[in-house]
């Protein structure tokens, strides 16, 4: 791939970065440095990566941490693989007794919804198989941001002050009294600027590193968390941890103009942006702010949505397989359904027919792209004692009803919001990409490939420009800075417009492309405190 060809013919960018040796893109400063230093001492591009993801588990715990999971694609010696570290259910969990405890939904806080932490084993399954650095030096600038703190940045000031808040008014039980004694000891959020540090967590990372993780599965982490469960009438077990382990599986992929698009398989929902883009891939688009190409993608999405929403969960569950849904012959039906007035979507008949993303590149080839989550900011608002660790909240993404594909049920993977994207073209090495934030991921990755694909924008460009997201129905939610004629032009097509001043609803993006010459170009998101370390 040459800079001439179609995603390297750029103008020049406000901040887009170029380097040779090595780049960590992530939306905290202080991460991205850790990768680099990393890649500085001899790690490779999966050795950055995890030290990335586990520095940001510190320095951004308003969006992941040790107790939630983790997604990855990864380039290493001409060859992709994908890594799912989510966890199942917990073993004594059904929906009868949620129904017995008199819930008709699955909560939000609290313990119930605590599947099994997947990230520490993502981290040591990643190390084992491709890292060149033990992971106690990997993961040591972790450690030392946990022991001796590190200055809170803008976003995430702003992020842990929303948690704050909402933990405050809604958390009462003597369950959550961790969350409050861990992460606002002076009473309140830390401020902008303000030092925040945390010993326990430096203290297990510290456990993990020397185990390689099974500190946390079989050892004593895993003990705290079975046993704060067992007192407060959860359901996780030492049990559910003990069996853990990390998915090893095969990357999906669609074509796309020439350029294979890869997410991760169910129960990760990054087929709805292939989907999305199956259906786009019959249309010619010449211009990028125009209502003919926005109404076409809002469609696209909100079809491909409702059929993620139906379709997608653990794998073992699904009635409909990944091939039916990425048919040639489904993405035609579904496009003939775009007209020129928006549609309320229903879900189609295939059978017929609080995140933080990171990506990472080294000098010798290897590309990682990485996504880890806790789930809504902080995750249950429930921390293990003695250990710094929230925990997640993802089985908040099952659902009650015992006939859905995504019914609750016992060891099962929930829906999970949580994907890295990965481009090639002619078994070439594009590179990493990913757009963080709930809903809106798969709708990011539609705009950052059409965007560079489509429309020839430098990674840069690509994040910076405006975003929108179908949230339901006709409503397109859009940013401040998405042009007015256009949204007048879509609202006549049907589309109910909503502006919204908040632009940290919109996800949050970083992209490296590579060349055949080996040089890197990065682009990072300026809705969060992004950053790019580059070598």
């Amino acid at each position: 791939m040459n800079f001439d060809s179609t995603v390297y013919n750029y103008p020049s960018s406000r901040n887009v970065v170029y380097a040779k040796k090595g780049m960590v893109a992530t939306g905290q400063p202080m991460a991205a440095q850790a990768g680099l230093e990393i890649l500085q001492k001899g790690g490779n591009a999966i050795d950055a990566a995890i030290a990335t993801a586990a520095t940001l588990t510190v320095t951004e715990p308003v969006s992941n941490g040790i107790g939630g999971d983790n997604f990855a694609i990864v380039w290493v010696k001409d060859k992709l693989y994908g890594i799912n570290s989510s966890g199942k259910s917990p073993k004594l969990i059904s929906i009868d007794k949620l129904k017995d405890r008199g819930l008709n939904e699955i909560p939000k806080y609290g313990l119930i919804p605590v599947t099994v932490p997947g990230a520490v084993g993502g981290w040591a399954a990643l190390s084992k198989a491709f890292g060149k650095l033990p992971l106690t030096e990997v993961l040591a600038p972790a450690i030392r941001y946990a022991t001796e703190g590190f200055a809170i940045t803008p976003n995430v000031a702003k992020q842990w002050n929303n948690a704050f808040n909402t933990y405050k008014s809604q958390l009462k039980s003597e369950e959550f009294e961790n969350w409050f004694k861990t992460f606002a000891p002076k009473g309140r959020s830390p401020k902008l600027g303000e030092t925040w540090k945390s010993q326990d967590h430096a203290n297990t990372l510290k456990l993990i590193a020397e185990t390689n993780g099974e500190a946390f599965y079989k050892g004593e982490i895993a003990d705290k968390i079975h046993a704060f469960s067992k007192k407060y009438n959860g359901y996780i077990r030492k049990e559910d941890l003990q069996v853990y382990e990390p998915e090893w599986v095969e990357p999906i992929s669609i074509n796309y103009r020439g350029y294979d698009v890869w997410e991760i398989p169910p129960n990760g929902h990054g087929i709805v942006a292939l989907m999305a883009l199956n259906i786009l891939k019959g249309f010619e688009f010449s211009n990028r702010d125009s209502v003919e190409t926005l109404h076409k993608q809002f469609e696209a999405m909100k079809l491909s949505f409702v059929d993620g929403q139906k379709y997608v969960a653990d794998p073992r569950a699904m009635k409909v397989s990944v091939k039916e849904l990425l048919s040639e012959d489904y993405a035609k039906k579904r496009r003939n359904l775009i007209r020129n007035e928006a549609i309320n979507p229903v879900v189609g008949n295939p059978s017929s027919s609080g995140t933080v993303y990171l990506a990472t590149a080294d000098e010798e080839g290897n590309m990682v792209s990485m996504i880890q989550s806790n789930y809504m900011g902080f995750g249950s608002g429930i921390v293990i004692p003695e250990t710094g660790i929230a925990l997640h909240n993802r089985g908040h993404n099952f659902v009650m009803d015992p006939l859905h594909d995504n019914a609750l049920s016992p060891c099962k993977k929930p829906y999970h919001t949580i994907i890295p994207g990965f481009l090639t073209k002619n078994n070439k090495p594009i590179g990493p990409f990913g757009v963080m934030g709930g809903f809106m991921q798969p709708q990011g990755h539609v705009q950052v490939i059409m965007n560079t694909i489509d429309f020839h924008m430098n990674p840069q460009d690509t994040l910076d420009a405006y975003r929108w997201q179908w949230v339901g129905g006709k409503t397109i939610q859009i940013e401040p800075n998405f042009p007015n004629n256009l949204a007048l032009q879509l609202s006549k097509m049907g589309h109910d417009i909503m502006p919204l001043l908040d632009t940290s609803t919109f996800g949050r993006g970083e992209i490296i492309w590579r060349n055949d010459e080996g040089i890197l170009c990065g682009g990072t998101e300026p809705r969060t405190d992004g950053t790019i370390a580059a070598w």
